[in-house]
């Protein structure tokens, strides 16, 4: 991933991110961070980038030319290779607050711009022009941008695949799904007379997956309620669906994962929109609940969207509304048990992004740039043996949603067992963090569906009908 700050004072960014995990990972190539200095672009002799502003008050305020063309060096590069604007983000008191949320949405892109700015602000014709994110790290003021730029640069760049090494160890700590990170412990034993808690030394993984959840929600309930409370109207929500898991386990992982936010909510009715997509889930028990939902929601939809629906009466009643299309009919199947499966060929690991074109030819459904976005996000994951060399046999990977999916083995490699080991070893890996494995099979797919059976996953015999537009 790819930093561009525009920033008066580079030397400050230099220093503070070429240090510790991120320096690291910058040196292995995983992150890249380019420092554009505004003094640089100044038209001005005496390198002066800032002036009075227009009606008077206390302080100068940076120029629109030299925050524009600082830019568009950065840009003009970009707008080459790609199609649309860069994301740029301006560091402001006025922008929304800086969150894990947002900062899980901006480690999806490839390149971010950081505007930081100095004196009073910036010109507003030129943030008008070039800015996407207003973002703030908290309601207080600053001398300049680059610490919260800083800041903002850490959070997202350690959700980067590979930058913390363990991939798990971004997902299991503070703020992961509404909870507060459990309390963690280290040698010695016992330090000041204080012992580290027995069922830690115990070795039973179940046990301690316990009590670190308990110790997490303790923790949350003391320190931020309003935290705590959002958890517990999630977990409301999700035992009330569980009543027919099959057909709302996708509601249940998006809820819990926290892969989605709620649009709307009317009586037993809601929908949620998946972080950063076009995709949206619909729990509603009746074309009555549904019609009452998306009369509330009004013009809270995206233009282009792409919903899931598994009541025919409230398929017919949302493609007449909204001039959707039936892009498909599929099934859900999820893995109820808690015990690992069996993996024969274990060398599988994430994809790089020099098979993208590979990936792509294999699964052309998802369409080049979707799944360039999963690599990225290190979704995709391909096994290796021996015979096939250095590149992937097969691949399996993680939807926007959480759903596994695009599964493929390569001709030559068939019936060895590889897509029983890519499936297996992912729902092991939801195991770990205790997910519910779940996927969707698209009608007529037996091959898909036997495989499924074999995994001893449980399949809703309910259609489900993906509605687009």
């Amino acid at each position: 991933m790819r930093f561009h700050v525009l920033t008066l004072f580079p030397e400050m960014l230099e220093q503070g991110l070429h240090q510790s995990i991120l320096g690291r990972a910058a040196q292995r190539g995983q992150l890249s961070f380019h420092m554009v200095n505004i003094r640089d672009y100044t038209e001005d002799k005496h390198g002066k980038v800032d002036d009075y502003p227009y009606g008077g008050g206390a302080g100068m305020l940076m120029q629109a030319q030299p925050v524009y063309d600082a830019y568009r060096s950065v840009a003009s590069e970009y707008e080459s290779r790609h199609e649309g604007k860069i994301r740029t983000v301006y560091v402001t008191p006025q922008g929304k607050t800086f969150t894990q949320r947002l900062a899980r949405e901006l480690a999806g892109e490839e390149e971010l711009v950081f505007l930081c700015g100095h004196y009073e602000g910036v010109d507003e014709r030129v943030l008008e022009e070039i800015v996407t994110d207003y973002v703030s790290l908290g309601d207080y003021v600053l001398t300049g941008g680059e610490l919260p730029a800083m800041v903002m640069i850490d959070a997202i760049a350690r959700l980067v695949p590979g930058v913390l090494h363990n991939g798990e160890s971004a997902e299991n700590e503070s703020f992961h799904n509404n909870l507060l990170e459990y309390p963690q412990y280290s040698r010695p034993e016992i330090w000041h007379g204080k012992p580290v808690p027995e069922v830690l030394l115990s070795g039973n993984h179940r046990n301690i997956q316990a009590w670190r959840l308990e110790q997490s929600l303790q923790r949350t309930r003391e320190r931020r309620p309003d935290l705590y409370e959002g958890y517990r109207a999630r977990q409301d929500i999700i035992r009330e669906m569980s009543v027919r898991k099959r057909k709302n386990i996708h509601l249940m992982e998006l809820l819990s994962r926290d892969l989605a936010q709620e649009v709307c909510r009317r009586e037993r009715s809601f929908l949620l929109h998946v972080d950063n997509t076009r995709t949206y889930a619909l729990y509603a028990e009746s074309e009555r609940d549904a019609r009452g939902l998306f009369e509330q929601c009004g013009d809270a939809l995206q233009e282009k969207i792409r919903i899931l629906v598994y009541l025919e009466s409230v398929r017919d009643f949302l493609k007449e509304r909204y001039d959707l299309t039936v892009g498909g009919v599929c099934y859900q199947a999820c893995f109820t048990r808690r015990e690992s499966l069996g993996v024969r060929h274990r060398d599988i690991r994430p994809l790089n992004i020099e098979e993208l074109d590979r990936a792509a030819g294999w699964y052309p459904v998802c369409g080049r740039d979707y799944l360039r976005r999963r690599i990225l996000a290190g979704a995709v994951f391909g096994v290796y043996i021996n015979d096939c060399g250095t590149r992937p046999a097969g691949i399996i990977g993680l939807h926007e949603d959480g759903s596994m999916g695009m599964l493929y083995v390569d001709e030559p490699y068939r019936r060895q067992g590889l897509a029983s080991s890519l499936e297996s070893w992912l729902i092991n890996r939801h195991l770990r963090r205790y997910e519910v494995p779940y996927c969707r099979v698209g009608e007529g797919n037996a091959a898909a569906i036997r495989l499924q059976e074999k995994l001893n996953l449980c399949l809703c015999e309910e259609p489900m009908w993906w509605l687009e537009k």
